[in-house]
């Protein structure tokens, strides 16, 4: 891959980020919003009197709530992410698998043209990894016990490239802005919920009053929006968690990609993902909130290893089959162009 190429994908990436954070904020706007103009429909009809909803507090404090949860997800999520796993720093290494750990990151880092991260482990037999952060300057790199007994020196190195590309690419800043996200929005939906519930106390009926101004009965208009609400309401959290995962798949190749072009050994980092697929057991030290910062899928990889349309609309990474065939062509044009590689 080129460096062009490389550059044009980052950029690409980046721009889909940034629409994929204001349909976010949108979304936010909807369900605030949305719920007031409800009320405002519901009740426009009330009798003297009656309660009449005219300021749009659920709007403003929706948006108010779930920008303050994403602030405080921002900035505590990193430490958050590795306080979950159970994770400890390396500060003075304590064995030789230890050492090498700290070698291969500081070369990593190097190559990349980053500041060094702090280092961590994760106590889990399971194989992965991953990176978390603000930014280049305030980013960690963690693996488990059993990533670093498996890995010989150069797949290390392969997968320690892969997590400092979602450093060197921003990705742990988009992944923990999303984390922050998925959180507001379920957090979000759920008040929604309750507040669906027991809102018809506002206005009387949950037809707010709107039958004597109409003589009817209801609001053709407010039920509409209604329904089309609630219905947002309850498929929100899957459309946040499907957008995040389509976001960490994408990423997944282009990391891998720009894994291979800082050890100009993509056959090391195929060996690397063949040897975590073949570790059959989830990694119960990480929640699913943070699959998808993780090299891997912690969870049972059934539907992320299926290539289709289940894998790409429900896995949080793309199928380790294709990412590790994308790797092996990139080693073999390396091998035809008389590049030295790793043995295949």
């Amino acid at each position: 891959m080129s460096d062009a190429n490389l550059h044009e994908q980052q950029a690409a990436n980046r721009r889909r980020s940034a629409w994929l954070v204001a349909g976010f904020l949108l979304f936010f706007a909807w369900v605030g919003f949305g719920g007031d103009y409800v009320l405002y429909l519901l009740t426009a009809g009330a009798p003297p009197g009656a309660y009449r909803h005219s300021i749009p507090f659920i709007g403003l404090g929706a948006t108010a709530a779930a920008a303050l949860l994403c602030y405080v997800a921002w900035k505590t999520g990193p430490r958050r992410v590795l306080l979950a796993a159970g994770a400890w720093e390396v500060v003075t290494p304590a064995s030789p698998a230890q050492l090498q750990l700290v070698n291969v990151v500081e070369e990593m880092a190097i190559a990349a043209g980053l500041p060094k991260p702090t280092v961590w482990v994760v106590p889990d037999p399971d194989l992965n990894a991953f990176a978390t952060g603000h930014d280049p300057r305030h980013a960690s790199v963690a693996v488990t016990d059993g990533l670093l007994a498996t890995l010989d020196r150069d797949e290390l190195q392969g997968v320690v490239a892969h997590e400092m590309s979602h450093i060197q690419n921003d990705d742990v800043k988009l992944m923990t802005l999303l984390a922050g996200m998925l959180g507001a929005v379920a957090l979000l939906s759920d008040a929604m919920g309750r507040y669906l519930r027991f809102g018809g106390r506002f206005g009387g009926s949950p037809r707010g009053g709107g039958g004597k101004g109409n003589g009817k009965g209801g609001n053709p208009l407010a039920m509409i929006v209604l329904l089309l609400w609630v219905f947002t309401l309850l498929i929100a959290p899957v459309i946040s968690r499907l957008l995040a995962m389509a976001v960490s798949r994408k990423r997944e190749y282009l990391a891998d990609a720009t894994a291979a072009q800082l050890t100009r050994n993509p056959a090391a980092l195929a060996r690397a993902l063949e040897k975590l697929g073949d570790a059959a057991a989830p990694t119960r030290s990480i929640t699913q909130g943070a699959a998808h910062l993780c090299i891997v899928d912690p969870a049972e990889r059934k539907i992320s290893d299926r290539a289709g349309l289940l894998g790409d609309v429900f896995a949080s990474h793309p199928p380790l089959g294709l990412r590790v065939a994308r790797l092996r062509g990139m080693a073999f044009q390396q091998q035809k162009r008389g590049g030295e590689a790793g043995p295949a």
